[in-house]
Formats: structure tokens, C-alpha cells, sequence
């Protein structure tokens, strides 16, 4: 799924191929003690093109790469435990997650079942919410409804999956039950507007591009779930779900939907320079007013949420930006 590098010219997104592995080495900052990033490259690995992980990684690289010493790209993934997994292998420096995920690979559960990470966290971010739309005729009313019916789960080895199946798992359905497919969010938006498929969930923050192409194409004849039912059952697996809406604004819907929410987290492995960890930290609040501009979601960005990223620990550069 690495296809693509977005380079620093977020606002334009221009894409450049990135065959191979990515460039890890970056040189030592000036000390422990130190919050200025040292020399080299960096890589950040984000999430699906049509989603916001892509835009506002593009967009912190940008912001890397013109704020400290460091040249930053952002690379086009399958999302959260692909870019853990990819993360540890070495393959990139930084890597968005969603905050369920990365608490499975610290504790060796779930996708990293027996193998903890050894991962820790500049920063918990903005929140993402879970977004489930089928379409109007498909007889679907809650997540149980989705039994026998074609629903896009997301990409292979992204946080949309993991919750994908939490959710049929908690309404009582197994994986089998649907006829699952596993498709990145650009198919998933051509396969709803072309009818072939009945559904689809989808973790990302607010708007996310592709599902407002989806919504403003179909109009009513989608709609989106109240999954709150759930929610219960979804603590049950991880205290981090949480209860929102969204907004009937967000995608011109008759009103509010209440949805389930989960934290994201930016992540490095534990060796990154403590330099890096604190210039990055520090860069994302100091200029989290061009982030807002790349993507809204940024807004959601709180330096008093930040530090909260628990089982995950807080990288010892971020905590010095942090504290």
C-alpha cells in the first residue's frame, strides 16, 4: 500500500513515486536536553489518499521541512497497523495511528498478538470518528443489519479494519458474516456511487474528502448509523471509545448522527532522537494554525489532550515540548 510520497507542497498534494524503503537516518540533535530537530530525512507514514491521516501528514511535513532542519515526506499507506508494523521494520520515522491500534501493538494484542512494539508517542491528536453509511434501500438499520450484505471494512491492515470487525464482533456478528471487502477508500466511494456496494465503515476524522464525494453524489439514497448502541461492548475491548456526533453540517445530512470517537496518536519508535521528538511536538502547537488550514480536523488539536496517550508512553521529547 506504500503507492505514493506527498511532498511538501501539501496545499497542491503533489505525489511523487517512493519505490523502495524509505529513508530513516537522521543525524543526532544537539543533546538530551535539546528541542532543536537535528539534520537529515524523515518519513511520515499517514493513510489512504482520500483521507485525512494523507492531507494532514502532508501538511506536517511541510511544516518540518520549513520550520527546522529536517526534510520531511509523507508517504501513502493502508493506515494504522500497517504503518506500526512498517514504523518498527525501520521503514518510516513517524507514523499516524489510531489510538486502539497502537495500544494493541504495545500490548501485543489483536494484529500483534504475542509481539509487543516497542513504539511510543509524540503526541495524541485530533479525535477520529467512526463513520458507517449504507445505502437507503439496502434494508440496513444498526450494524447487526449488515449481515450478508456487501460492506467495504477498509483497507488491509488499517485502524478502519480493526474497528470494522469490533464492530460485528459487538453486534453479535463474525467477520464471515458480511461479505467483507476490503477496499481503500477511494474504491469504496466508486464502488457505493456505482451500486456494487451496500455499505461502508470508515474511521477518519471530520470531513473526511471521499465521504462527502459519496454523500453529495448519492444524496438520499445513503444514510448514516447510530453505532452508539455499541459502544458498551466496544469499551469493554478498550476504555479509549468514546461517545460524539457528527455534525448534520459535516455532510449535509437532516440532522446530528451520534457516533463512536477514538483518539489518534502520532508515533515514532522508541530510539527516535529526543531532539526531533521535541522539535516536532513543539512545531505541531506552535503552528497548529497552518495544520488547521491544511485540514480542519487540526482544530481539534489540544496541548492539555496531548500528553494523554496512555498505555502508549509519551516519548521523553515530547513530554520536555509538552511540559
Amino acid at each position: 500500500m506504500k503507492r505514493a510520497l506527498v511532498t511538501a507542497a501539501v496545499l497542491a498534494l503533489a505525489v511523487t513515486g517512493c519505490g523502495g524503503k524509505q529513508q530513516t537516518d537522521s543525524a543526532a540533535p544537539g543533546g538530551p536536553q535539546s528541542c532543536e530537530a537535528g539534520e537529515g530525512r524523515i518519513t511520515i507514514a499517514t493513510g489512504n489518499s482520500g483521507g485525512v491521516y494523507y492531507v494532514l501528514g502532508g501538511g506536517l511535513a511541510q511544516l518540518i521541512s520549513g520550520n527546522t532542519k529536517l526534510r520531511a515526506t509523507a508517504a501513502e499507506t493502508g493506515a494504522s497497523v500497517q504503518n506500526i508494523q512498517q514504523l518498527v521494520a525501520g521503514n518510516y520515522d513517524v507514523a499516524f495511528s489510531l489510538a486502539d491500534t497502537a495500544a494493541d501493538a504495545v500490548n501485543g494484542r489483536g494484529s500483534f498478538d504475542g509481539k509487543p512494539q516497542k513504539v511510543q508517542a509524540l503526541a495524541r491528536i485530533y479525535p477520529n470518528s467512526t463513520q458507517v453509511l449504507v445505502r437507503a434501500d439496502a434494508g440496513i438499520t444498526s450494524v447487526a443489519d449488515l449481515k450478508g450484505k456487501r460492506i467495504s471494512t477498509g483497507s488491509p491492515k488499517s485502524g478502519t479494519e480493526v474497528i470494522a470487525n469490533r464492530l460485528l464482533q459487538a453486534a453479535g456478528l463474525k467477520d464471515t458474516d458480511v461479505q467483507a471487502q476490503r477496499l481503500d477508500l477511494a474504491k469504496t466511494a466508486d464502488g457505493m456511487k456505482a451500486g456494487t456496494l451496500d455499505g461502508l465503515v470508515w474511521s477518519g476524522g471530520l470531513p473526511t474528502a471521499q465521504i462527502t464525494d459519496i454523500t453529495t453524489a448519492l444524496k438520499d439514497k445513503v444514510k448514516f448509523l447510530d453505532v452508539t448502541p455499541l459502544l458498551p461492548k466496544l469499551k469493554e475491548v478498550n476504555p479509549v471509545y468514546d461517545q460524539a456526533v457528527i455534525p448534520a453540517k459535516t455532510y449535509a445530512q437532516p440532522s446530528d448522527v451520534p457516533t463512536v470517537v477514538v483518539p489518534n496518536l502520532l508515533l515514532v519508535r522508541e530510539d527516535f532522537p529526543a531532539g526531533n521528538a521535541c522539535a516536532i511536538t513543539k512545531l505541531i502547537f506552535d503552528k497548529q494554525a497552518e495544520l488547521a488550514k491544511v485540514h480542519p480536523a487540526a482544530k481539534e488539536i489540544t496541548k492539555q489532550l496531548a500528553p494523554q496517550t496512555d498505555p502508549v508512553p509519551l516519548h521523553p521529547g515530547a513530554k520536555q515540548a509538552l511540559g
